[in-house]
């Protein structure tokens, strides 16, 4: 026996179905929605300009940031409404510029509160001893046998509270706390973790990076 629907009853409620327009609107309103939180408090996509991260990150490279591990921040006032943990050692970050608040910087942390950091002949000491700084790249030392401060030797520093020391891992070529001095860790937008695509020359796609995780 078949069954048909009897269009006057509509639902068991009696109330009669929603116009195939309405059912359209509400599932794109929702949509929306969804994109922006998860834009603003869970993962946004950015993409590598320079080489200041090389060889962990290449130009062309289009990367997912985590927004919430460090905490879910209220959008636009970067206040911290429910924190969750702090930046660590070798986490790669993205923050907004201390120079330049309209740009977002990616830098390695090297250091954080409370860390003692020098850097003798191109080689990082943390609370006076020598740290691993496997991801750090200081290039052919007969390309570049010039030292010079604070590039290559910088005097020991203690991290403040609150903030932290970020180097690019291509250490001969990277613009960073060396330079224009500590970030605070409000500022830290989030961790980066994963590549989802990378182009070579603005055209060939670098297949073999795309889903590596960024470590």
């Amino acid at each position: 026996m078949f069954l048909t629907l009897n269009p006057s009853a509509g639902s068991p409620s009696g109330r009669r179905p929603k116009s195939l327009w309405r059912e359209y609107a509400e599932a794109i309103f929702l949509a929306v929605v969804l994109a922006l939180f998860i834009l603003l408090f869970v993962v946004q996509a950015f993409k590598i300009p320079s080489g200041s991260m090389l060889p962990t990150l290449q130009i062309g490279d289009h990367i997912l940031v985590l927004k919430f591990i460090y905490g879910v921040r209220l959008p636009y006032w970067n206040k911290v409404l429910i924190p969750i943990k702090t930046p660590q050692r070798d986490d790669v970050v993205v923050f907004i510029f201390p120079v330049d608040p309209s740009k977002d910087f990616i830098k390695r942390v090297v250091a954080i509160p409370g860390d003692k950091l020098e850097i003798r002949n191109r080689r990082l000491f943390v609370n006076d001893q020598p740290a691993m700084d496997e991801h750090g790249y200081w290039g052919d030392p007969d390309l570049h046998p010039i030292r010079l401060k604070p590039r290559d030797d910088m005097e020991p520093l203690v991290v403040p509270e609150g903030k932290l020391f970020v180097m690019g891992d291509n250490r001969l070529s990277s613009h960073d706390s060396r330079f224009w001095g500590f970030v605070d860790q409000s500022a830290v937008k989030g961790k980066a973790f994963l590549v989802y695509w990378s182009w070579e020359d603005g055209w060939s796609v670098r297949w073999s990076r795309l889903g590596s995780l960024i470590q």
